[in-house]
């Protein structure tokens, strides 16, 4: 029996891109968020046959009209009534300023009731240096994120956000002092953080303390996610966690953080200690409550260690989802699986298909994880 509260009843509007085949977007956030127990509404603003990885896409893109028409249809019928927001992809600036209207109409109408609202917000911009979206999409977010409540970049977003390059620790903590700061942001997590990072507990000479599993993948690379809440004074509260990183590439690991995110943090919140946290603007706690303590913080250590399983389990089984399809195209075309082996960029669709994330028969790993890689005080 699950010993674990549910989750709160919650209705949910996401917001993000949607494939016909694959795990990206919305098609993954929906997913997440309904296995979860949330009640999910999807407002899609692209519409493509596969993510963009293959190198091949076909699909549409919504106009920003288009995104107002759908919220407009939404609200005539009255099923304009959410618990949370999480947006994701938007193409174009005029599409990220029709997202934040429908984000901040949903805010000015919860503002009676503080906490019966909250949005969380993935600025995607790009990753690894390099913008993907139009150049005018950064300014955009820049003068929207002020109203969400949590904002999820990763490390060269947090950059174009706060415009401070973050090369080491120190400028780290600069550009989520800039974000809580200029921004007013309640809640920062930035994703991916690719830089050494040191928690209060460390000294130069000394590692973190590694469970079974952890032991056992001493070659692996580490990544860290770096969060924090604000206090009442816009002075943030750091935390840090440290966790391997797969020696393949995936899509969709983004959009899966993210709406995890959306249900551990509501989870996180109604649980908490204190009883106040929920009902108030923004589910800020209160000033004395530590870094590691924070209900952002506890989410975080659960939505890697549902992430980390996932990715386990989809690495574990590339092999024999690749093996499979080249056999599959192989009899399709009437030819040997070397003929198939031998063309490059088939492999790569082959190869792609491979990594697409393994969550349908993987359920236990998104609702009750094994918590290993813990928030630690920088």
């Amino acid at each position: 029996m699950n010993s674990q509260p549910p989750v709160p009843e919650t209705s949910v509007l996401a917001v993000a891109s949607h494939v016909v085949s694959g795990h990206v977007g919305n098609k993954i956030a929906i997913f997440v968020l309904q296995s979860l127990g949330c009640d999910a509404a999807a407002l899609n603003t692209v519409q493509f046959s596969n993510h963009t990885g293959y190198g091949r896409v076909k699909g549409t893109k919504l106009a920003a009209q288009e995104i107002t028409d759908l919220w407009d249809g939404l609200k005539q019928s009255h099923l304009d009534s959410f618990d949370m927001m999480l947006s994701g992809y938007v193409p174009g600036a005029a599409g990220v300023e029709a997202v934040g209207r429908i984000a901040k109409e949903l805010k000015a109408g919860a503002a009676s009731k503080p906490g019966s609202f909250f949005w969380v917000l993935d600025p995607v911009m790009g990753d690894n240096g390099k913008i993907y979206v139009a150049e005018d999409v950064v300014p955009a977010y820049q003068s929207l994120i002020h109203h969400a409540d949590l904002i999820l970049p990763n490390q060269f977003e947090a950059e174009l956000l706060s415009g401070v390059g973050i090369t080491d620790s120190a400028s780290l903590e600069r550009a989520i002092e800039v974000l809580h700061d200029t921004y007013n942001i309640p809640h920062i997590v930035i994703t991916s953080v690719s830089l050494p990072i040191r928690s209060a507990s460390q000294t130069p000479s000394s590692t973190r303390p590694t469970s079974p599993t952890q032991s056992q993948l001493p070659t692996m690379p580490t990544m860290s996610v770096v969060g924090s809440t604000r206090t009442s004074d816009h002075k943030p509260r750091l935390f840090t966690i440290q966790f391997p990183v797969f020696d393949a590439y995936f899509s969709g690991t983004g959009d899966m953080f993210a709406a995890l995110m959306v249900v551990r943090m509501r989870e996180a919140v109604a649980y908490s200690d204190i009883d106040s946290t929920q009902h108030t603007a923004s589910w800020l706690s209160p000033d004395d409550v530590a870094p590691t303590d924070l209900p952002l913080a506890r989410a975080a250590e659960k939505v890697l260690a549902s992430m980390h399983e996932i990715l386990a389990r989809t690495c574990e089984q590339m092999p024999s989802a690749l093996s499979a399809a080249i056999t599959r195209l192989a009899t399709r075309r009437g030819v040997g699986e070397d003929v198939v082996r031998a063309e490059s960029e088939t492999m790569h669709l082959l190869k792609s298909q491979a990594a697409e994330l393994k969550l349908a028969r993987n359920l236990g790993c998104l609702r009750e994880p094994t918590i290993e890689y813990r928030a630690e005080k920088m």
